[in-house]
């Protein structure tokens, strides 16, 4: 199934069924919004799938991404992963940091959940001189999971979807030195406008991962094509790292952390800090600037067969 929220003029919009080719949508008539639905995930399937088969067969109205809001506009928890080795050991090159100990621990923070921005929302920020760049990242959104969740970790995934992560890469590592999380190097995410059910990705959901490519253009150039599948720890994994010593409430959203590969001089990069990082290491130093008002970066994740999946983020970043 597929899912899109539009905005009602409520902070939690109104959900939609979106069709197979993201083409069609019609209003849910079994729950108003996403968080309603994930409340009840598991007794709602029946209802929910025929509503999907329905709109499938004909019916509902032309569907616009670029008019919806983040499909869960406001989570419980933002918990964003980094298990990616490349894009790590790169951006250990770029800000000149030690390599980490690994412990067989996925690396995890937790972020800013109360919005989610619409995919084609401007997203306001306070200076240039922050290093403003994009995270291309697929993440996962969860039913009710109860503390110590591991064998069926997988079982807990309710819905996958696409997200950019934003970040201010200068003070990045100032709070890094501080031992605590980030605050203001972390600002609102966004999310794309159709978040499915991992059946939707057939053969490209594997080992709890998205095994497609992720293509992402900054200012209408190509910048990277990395695919999903090279992560050190699955989905699986990570919500079972998260579901350590806490219940995870329905509607808590995990992240893979930026999408990258180890054929990075071919595949191109999710964000700026690691094409950055791939300078340093093949020239000596980082060349490419971080973003500026007035940029625009777009993402958008399609099947093998060139179809849609979660529709695109395209977004213009400004000051507030």
């Amino acid at each position: 199934m597929r899912f899109a929220t539009m905005p009602n003029g409520t902070p939690d919009g109104r959900l939609h069924l979106v069709s197979r080719d993201n083409s069609r949508c019609t209003p849910c008539q079994t729950v108003a919004t996403l968080q309603e639905a994930l409340d009840a995930w598991d007794g709602l399937q029946g209802d929910l799938q025929r509503e999907y088969d329905a709109l499938n067969a004909g019916g509902g109205v032309p569907f616009d991404g670029t008019t919806a809001l983040a499909p869960l506009p406001r989570a419980w928890q933002w918990l964003d992963g980094s298990v990616y080795e490349s894009h790590g050991e790169l951006l250990q090159a770029v800000f000149g940091l030690e390599p980490l100990e690994k412990t067989g621990r996925p690396l995890m923070y937790q972020g800013l959940s109360d919005r989610f921005q619409a995919p084609c929302e401007e997203t306001k920020l306070p200076s240039e001189d922050d290093g403003i760049d994009f995270e291309g990242e697929f993440g996962v959104i969860c039913k009710a999971t109860p503390m110590g969740t591991k064998a069926r970790a997988k079982d807990r995934i309710a819905l996958v979807v696409q997200i950019n992560d934003w970040s201010l890469r200068k003070l990045g590592p100032i709070e890094m030195k501080t031992g605590f999380g980030w605050i203001q190097a972390k600002p609102i995410c966004s999310m794309a406008p159709v978040a499915v059910t991992p059946d939707e990705l057939g053969e490209a959901w594997r080992d709890a991962r998205v095994d497609l490519p992720l293509n992402v253009s900054w200012n209408g150039e190509k910048f990277g094509t990395p695919n999903g599948y090279e992560m050190a720890f699955g989905f699986d994994d990570l919500v079972a790292h998260a579901a350590y010593s806490r219940d995870l409430p329905a509607g808590t959203v995990i992240g893979s952390g930026t999408v990258s590969n180890t054929n990075f001089r071919e595949v191109g990069s999710a964000c700026i800090a690691e094409r950055r990082g791939i300078e340093a290491l093949d020239e000596g130093e980082a060349k490419t600037p971080f973003m500026s008002f007035g940029d625009n970066v777009r993402m958008e994740c399609v099947a093998a067969d060139g179809s849609p999946v979660f529709g695109a983020i395209a977004q213009k970043v400004v000051k507030a």
